[in-house]
C-alpha cells in the first residue's frame, strides 16, 4: 500500500468521510442502522491544476479551500441521508408523490447547507476577529493607551498578544459550550472514531474493530491542531504589520491577512508533521492535541465501524488505482 500519511478524514452527520490522494469515501449510518457508502474520485486540486501555485505560504490557503469544498460535499451528503430517511419514514402517499417529496426535500436541504456555511463563515469572522479586535481596543482605551495614532512597535506586539489571547479564550469557551449540544457531541464522537481508524492504520495494525477501539482518539494531523496553530500564528503574522489605530482599518487588515495566516500555519503543520518526534514539533502541536480533548469524544463500536467502513473503502480504491497505474506503466 502507498504512503499511509496520505489518508485522512472528517466527521460528518452520523458518519465519517475518509480520503486518499485520489479518492474519498463517505460512510453514514441511517436511522434504521444500515450503513450507506458513497465514493468518488477526488477532483484535481487548484495546486494540482496550476503547478506554479505550489509555493510555500501560497499553497496552504489553496489546500484549505480544496479541503473546505470536499468537506462541504461530505456534509451535504450526510445531511441528505438523514433527511431522506426522515422523509421515507413520514411518507404516506403514493410512490410518485414520495419521489417528488424527496426531490423537493433534497433541494431544500442543499439550500439549507449552503446557507449554514455562509452563516458559519460570517459568524466566525464576527466571533474570532471582530469581537477580539473590539475588546482589545476597549482594553487599550481603559489603560489610557493612545488609540488615535500608530504606537511604538513593542506596544503593538503587546496588543497583538492581547488580541490572540482573547481570540483563543473565545474559541475554547465556544468549544466548551457547543459540546453540551447532543448533535455536536455525536459529531465529536464520530471525530474520535475517525482518529482511531487513522491511528490504527498508521500504527500498522490490522484494521479490525477490536484494534481500533484500543487506539487513541487524538491525532497530530487533526484540523483542531491546525486551528490552534492558526490562532497562534495570527499573533506573529499581525506583529509583522503596523497596527492601524482605527478599529475598522484594523478589522479590515485582520480579514485581509487571513490567507497569509492560513498559508503560514499550513507550512508549520507540514513541517511539524514530518518531524513529529522532535521537541520543537511536539511543542508546536501540543496545544492542538490538548484541545482535541474537547473536539473528540470516545466513540462506541457502531461509530468506529462506520469509520472503518469508509477507510477500508478508500484504501481499496487507492490500492486498485495504483495497481492499474503500475500495470499501464
Amino acid at each position: 500500500m502507498s504512503d499511509i500519511l496520505q489518508y485522512g478524514g472528517q466527521a460528518v452527520l452520523e458518519g465519517v468521510m475518509m480520503r486518499s490522494s485520489r479518492f474519498f469515501a463517505i460512510a453514514c449510518r441511517k436511522p434504521d442502522g444500515e450503513i450507506i457508502v458513497k465514493d468518488e474520485q477526488v477532483e484535481q486540486s487548484i495546486v494540482g491544476k496550476l503547478k506554479f501555485l505550489n509555493k510555500p505560504f501560497l499553497r496552504g490557503t489553496l489546500a484549505l479551500i480544496d479541503a473546505m469544498a470536499l468537506g462541504i460535499k461530505a456534509l451535504n451528503f450526510s445531511a441528505s441521508i438523514q433527511a431522506d430517511a426522515l422523509s421515507e419514514e413520514n411518507a404516506t402517499h403514493d410512490s410518485e408523490k414520495d419521489d417528488a417529496t424527496l426531490a423537493k426535500n433534497k433541494r431544500i436541504n442543499d439550500i439549507a447547507i449552503g446557507s449554514v456555511m455562509v452563516f458559519a463563515i460570517c459568524f466566525g469572522i464576527v466571533l474570532f476577529i471582530a469581537i477580539p479586535t473590539l475588546l482589545t481596543q476597549l482594553i487599550q482605551a481603559r489603560l489610557h493607551i493612545p488609540t488615535h495614532h500608530i504606537l511604538p512597535y513593542p506596544e503593538q506586539v503587546s496588543l497583538n498578544v492581547v488580541d490572540g489571547v482573547i481570540r483563543i479564550s473565545i474559541f475554547l469557551i465556544y468549544l466548551g459550550l457547543i459540546t453540551r449540544m447532543e448533535h455536536v457531541r455525536r459529531v465529536f464522537e464520530y471525530h474520535g472514531a475517525e482518529h482511531k481508524a487513522i491511528n490504527t492504520l498508521e500504527a500498522g495494525g490490522d484494521l479490525s474493530l477490536e484494534n481500533c477501539m484500543k487506539s487513541s482518539r487524538i491525532h497530530p494531523r487533526c484540523g483542531t491542531s491546525f486551528i490552534i496553530v492558526v490562532l497562534l500564528a495570527s499573533i506573529l503574522v499581525h506583529s509583522l504589520f503596523p497596527r492601524p489605530p482605527m478599529y475598522l482599518m484594523r478589522l479590515a487588515l485582520h480579514i485581509a491577512l487571513i490567507p497569509v495566516v492560513a498559508g503560514f500555519s499550513y507550512e508549520v503543520i507540514k513541517w511539524s508533521g514530518k518531524r513529529r518526534n522532535s521537541f520543537v514539533s511536539r511543542t508546536f502541536l501540543a496545544p492542538g492535541l490538548w484541545t482535541q480533548r474537547l473536539t473528540t469524544r470516545e466513540p462506541d463500536e457502531t461509530q468506529v465501524e462506520v469509520a472503518l467502513t469508509a477507510l477500508q473503502k478508500v484504501i481499496q480504491l487507492q490500492t486498485e488505482s495504483e495497481s492499474l497505474t503500475g500495470m499501464v506503466v
